[in-house]
């Protein structure tokens, strides 16, 4: 296998074509097109990236040669819309690859965190034949060119320079088969602080432009900058050859325990669908093509309402609960049909399965719910998605919901769940195995072959939309230069401070400037569940670098002024009771700690928001008190010096005790809860939705 050329996407000259163009007349199904139909109407031909396919040229213009037959086919000329093409192309397909096509699988990098070296790390990440790159994860050239796969999911967080090298590895394999067609590489969320990467949320940080966390980006309260930050992303990604994400979320956070809260935009209904607008035009641009990032928003229609914030990945909390009328409408559907006008590519469907025990009628008409999962649920995408709120895109499952969350439809065999799903109006199926199995609910005459086709047409024309088919290939050294672009990081950093909200400070202990500074000596601490002391270390080395003239103490006797960051850890009491809000050992809030610092010297308490903790506990006995987001630690270093006024607004609502989130309704979002749910400090200010104060910068 030949390597690949560096190769920039604008450049005059194609590097990647090993081959000769091939000059030939049109072949007996090539279309004439006239320039005037270059797709975009810049008057610019695309660039052909080719590696192992011959290149055409056609009346002066060149086109890749996919299927290597040496004449120019409809779905190879780039003068048509993607629409043709993918028309075309499908009819060339076999049932075996339509269905591989169909499912988008995690593709780990060899010898990566994700997937490590050596046998008996599962089917994903066996090794094999002693090979590097994209064939050193078992079975990666097998499940391209025998299995038809093309969606990938990437989980490792590798430099931009080593993703695109490994991305145009796996392009080659793609390239070289019968129809050529091009891999789509997916990803979670890779721009944001995240100190918590966990599987199929957001497993990748630090090496793009880094952002603060997606409630982060709801407090700045600016879907302007929002849109800014996606438009910078995608560029980033596309750089390194990503064209779809699995973002972000358009959950409306209705209930404070769920786990899954810091995905998310907060809970107000309106902001949630302005973020999300923002997000698909940033990322996606104002139509699909090679600049853009295909978005899936997710979890349709809406995957926080769930019975004590219990985790739908889990079979305790499989149900999605409606106890109130017209919620799912009110408060979970706006950031999706959001989502929709601006004309997201994809909408990936929530696991839960609704529940008519625990709900009031929600559908239209007052009819209940089936109770099965939302890739299966006919009702939530056919007729509520589709029907209801004129969705044309495609529908993509969440990962592994044939296998590991199947809910509502644990007694039929695979195929029965591919055929139920696949008639309920889902078209491309996440993590979910072998795609004879896909095939088989259409042989053995569960499904129609017409879904599988539908399906295919969409997933190609997506294809062809970002110009994967002309050139898949990027250039790694460009790729590493855009990552890593100093304008980029200015921006996320002055949303890193934007996004910090002030709480309290009517001790006046706020901004620690360098006259206070001067005069006395700083005890810092982050509190929480495991690194405490070397982020510790890590917060004072910064404040050694940045502010020389701050004086650090280890004394805590001696220190005239402290900075407590409390940093939570969500944790699940039982299966029964799920998540707790209280700050604690299992959250790893030392509590009893944190009020002797309190006691000891005025405290400058930050609390890291990332669900809405009851903090009355550790709040009452802080001098200042301000909210974080997963932010840069620079940042809430800017804001305590007073190089930046806090601007940052709650995105959620922080709950009076446990009683108030004990009551509460899951799918009511807390500021709709009544006056008694929202915590209220001494001064008797309620720390709600949209409360955030300020102070003047220094100088």
């Amino acid at each position: 296998m030949r390597s690949i050329a560096p190769y920039a996407r604008r450049a005059t000259l194609s590097l990647l074509v090993l081959a000769l163009p091939l000059s030939v007349g049109l072949g007996t199904n090539a279309t004439a097109v006239a320039p005037a139909q270059v797709p975009g109407g810049d008057g610019h031909d695309p660039q052909i990236g080719a590696q192992t396919k011959s290149v055409l040229t056609v009346h002066g213009k060149r086109f890749k040669d996919s299927n290597g037959n040496g004449r120019l086919n409809r779905y190879e000329d780039w003068r048509l819309p993607a629409e043709q093409r993918a028309a075309d192309l499908v009819t060339r397909m076999t049932l075996q690859e339509k269905a591989g096509l169909m499912l988008a699988d995690s593709l780990n990098m060899g010898s990566s965190r994700s997937c490590p070296a050596g046998p008996g790390n599962g089917l994903l990440c066996e090794t094999g034949n002693g090979r590097s790159g994209a064939e050193a994860t078992f079975g990666t050239t097998k499940r391209i060119q025998d299995l038809g796969e093309r969606y990938f999911i990437i989980r490792d967080n590798p430099t931009a320079k080593d993703l695109a090298t490994w991305v145009n590895r796996v392009q080659e394999v793609a390239e070289n088969t019968r129809l050529g067609i091009p891999a789509m590489m997916v990803s979670n969320p890779r721009n944001h602080v995240n100190p918590d990467q966990a599987f199929g949320i957001s497993e990748a940080t630090g090496q793009f432009s880094t952002w603060p966390g997606t409630l982060g980006l709801a407090a700045t309260a600016d879907p302007a900058l929002v849109k800014e930050f996606a438009q910078i992303a995608a560029k980033e990604w596309v750089a390194s050859g990503i064209h779809k994400g699995y973002m972000y979320q358009a959950d409306v956070a209705t209930e404070p325990r769920w786990t899954r809260v810091s995905g998310t935009f907060g809970e107000n209904p309106q902001l949630v669908a302005e973020i999300t607008q923002s997000l698909v035009e940033g990322f996606q641009g104002k139509k699909l093509g090679p600049d853009g990032v295909s978005m899936t928003v997710k979890h349709f229609p809406g995957d926080g309402a769930v019975d004590k914030g219990l985790d739908p990945h889990f079979a305790s909390g499989q149900f999605a609960t409606y106890p109130t009328p017209g919620s799912l409408t009110k408060y979970q559907l706006p950031s999706f049909k959001a989502a929709i006008k601006a004309g997201t590519t994809s909408i990936m469907s929530y696991y839960n399965a609704p529940s008519n025990a625990l709900s009031v009628p929600q559908l239209k008409g007052g009819a209940p719910f089936e109770e099965v999962g939302g890739a299966y649920n006919k009702a939530i995408i056919t007729d509520l998605l589709r029907k209801q709120l004129g969705y044309k895109g495609y529908v993509n499952t969440d990962s592994g919901i044939m296998t590991t969350t199947p809910w509502g439809v644990e007694d039929l065999t695979v195929p029965q769940r591919y055929a139920k799903a696949l008639n309920a109006g889902s078209n491309l199926f996440s993590v979910t195995g072998d795609p004879a199995l896909l095939a088989q609910a259409v042989t053995s005459g569960l499904a129609p072959e017409s879904r599988l086709t539908e399906s295919a047409q969409m997933l190609l024309t997506e294809l062809f939309r970002v110009g994967a088919f002309e050139n898949p290939y990027v250039d790694p050294d460009r790729a590493q230069t855009i990552a890593t672009a100093p304008a980029s990081q200015a921006k996320a950093d002055n949303a890193n401070r934007k996004s910090v909200v002030l709480l309290r400070n009517d001790r006046g202990l706020l901004p620690l400037t360098d006259g206070k500074a001067k005069s006395g000596k700083l005890f810092v601490e982050v509190v929480t569940k495991t690194g405490g002391a070397a982020q510790t270390e890590a917060l004072k080395a910064l404040i050694r670098r940045t502010d020389p003239s701050v004086v650090l103490t280890d004394n805590l006797n001696e220190a005239t002024d402290a900075l407590v960051w409390a940093r939570p850890n969500t944790f699940t009491v039982s299966d029964a009771e799920g998540q707790s809000l209280e700050l604690n050992a299992d959250t790893g809030i030392d509590v009893a700690r944190i009020k002797a610092i309190e006691a000891a010297a005025p405290t400058a308490l930050a609390v890291n928001l990332t669900n809405p903790w009851i903090i009355k506990d550790i709040e009452a006995g802080a001098a200042a008190v301000l909210g974080t987001f997963d932010v840069k630690s620079e940042a809430l270093m800017d804001v305590v010096r007073g190089r930046f006024a806090p601007t940052g607004k709650l995105p959620i609502t922080l709950p009076a005790d446990k009683h108030a989130v004990d009551i509460s309704k899951p799918d009511v979002p807390g500021y709709d809860e009544g006056p008694g749910y929202v915590y209220r400090d001494h001064n008797g200010t309620a720390y709600g939705l949209g409360y955030g104060a300020s102070y003047r910068t220094v100088g």
